[in-house]
């Protein structure tokens, strides 16, 4: 019998709501005790706990085997969980903050991304960390690294809006036989309007399928992470003072988008606004566009819009960053215009 959870992670055991972060130390906890080739890697995980504590208390459970405190190496630690991958092994490679994922960024796509189509077989591998902004952390802690490897074969991208959404799409990640980019945007990791009590029994979520996050007949939203809360917020006040409603899909996925969810919202409403925190130029929002272009153009009825941050490095004074980053207000002026276009 393995032994119990700590706090953050025994919701199995107490029935209580949990945050975005406790479902994702969930996930791993369960997954590892579910097949004993998964694997922790990444700085400060072990003793430490890792910098948001997602990690607290497994290398007490699991030990130094499957919980490895890596030194300050991306390229280095992230190429060791490949060659694992390779042996049949299913690393879950931490990186303490996303935007030092860039070291890594040739094993990555130039290896990991690539093993299939060299014949090399699948790599079952979840490279996962925190993103974003909106906590003064400045331009080395808070990028969104979705669209450096969106362009990239061979690789998935995820990036979950709910406590649910979290802890099964990672479940699905870890689980999958192909190199899964996992994104937590740190904005939601203890955000208290996240808080759910999720399934007692085994549940993942499916990769490569979006949700319909606010049902509506006025505008589609389309967006993902910590956006669908501000454009949620947004739908909110257009509904109560203009009488507008707007339709929210959350990507959930990035890499395979799911153009049917998005196309079936399009043609329903006939206005589409895109909503991310990454910067705008070469944003998703441009894919978008081209794909709504291609497979919806005669149901548009107003042009294409995006609210995105600004093409700027994250400021590190808050005033600046809030000018930065998109917020509700964006939305909703994006949103009401084209509602009255």
């Amino acid at each position: 019998m393995s032994a119990p959870a700590p706090e953050h992670v025994g919701r199995t055991r107490r029935r209580e709501p949990v945050t975005f972060l406790e479902a994702i130390a969930e996930a791993l906890w369960e997954e590892m005790e579910r097949d004993r080739d998964v694997f922790l890697m990444g700085e400060d995980i072990g003793v430490y706990g890792g910098a948001f504590k997602v990690t607290r208390g497994f290398q007490e459970q699991f030990g130094e085997e499957r919980v490895i405190d890596t030194p300050i190496s991306e390229a280095g630690f992230t190429g060791a969980a490949a060659g694992a991958a390779h042996m049949g092994l299913r690393p879950v490679v931490e990186m303490q903050f996303m935007d030092f994922i860039s070291p890594a960024y040739d094993i990555i796509t130039n290896y990991i991304a690539t093993s299939r189509y060299r014949g090399s077989g699948p790599q079952p591998l979840v490279i996962r960390g925190p993103v974003g902004g909106g906590n003064r952390g400045g331009p080395f802690h808070s990028q969104n690294v979705e669209m450096a490897f969106f362009h990239t074969p061979g690789l998935k991208i995820v990036y979950p809006s709910t406590a649910r959404d979290a802890k099964g799409l990672l479940k699905s990640a870890i689980r999958d036989d192909d190199p899964v980019i996992f994104e937590e945007h740190k904005g939601l990791y203890r955000a208290p309007f996240l808080r759910e009590v999720l399934p007692d029994e085994d549940f993942t979520v499916p990769i490569g399928k979006a949700r319909t996050a606010r049902e509506g007949k006025d505008v589609t939203v389309v967006t993902y992470g910590l956006m669908v809360h501000r454009s949620l917020e947004a739908a909110e006040h257009l509904a109560k003072e203009e009488g507008i409603s707007l339709e929210i899909i959350d990507l959930r996925t990035l890499l395979p988008l799911d153009d049917e969810a998005i196309m079936q919202s399009v043609r329903r409403t006939g206005k589409l606004l895109v909503v991310h925190e990454d910067t705008r130029t070469g944003g998703i929002a441009g894919e978008i566009a081209a794909r709504v272009n291609e497979q919806a153009f005669e149901w548009l009825d107003g042009p294409i819009l995006r609210v995105t941050a600004i093409d700027a490095p994250v400021p590190y004074a808050g005033p600046l960053e809030d000018y930065a980053l998109p917020g509700v207000d964006d939305v909703a002026k994006a949103a009401l215009y084209l509602a009255k276009y």
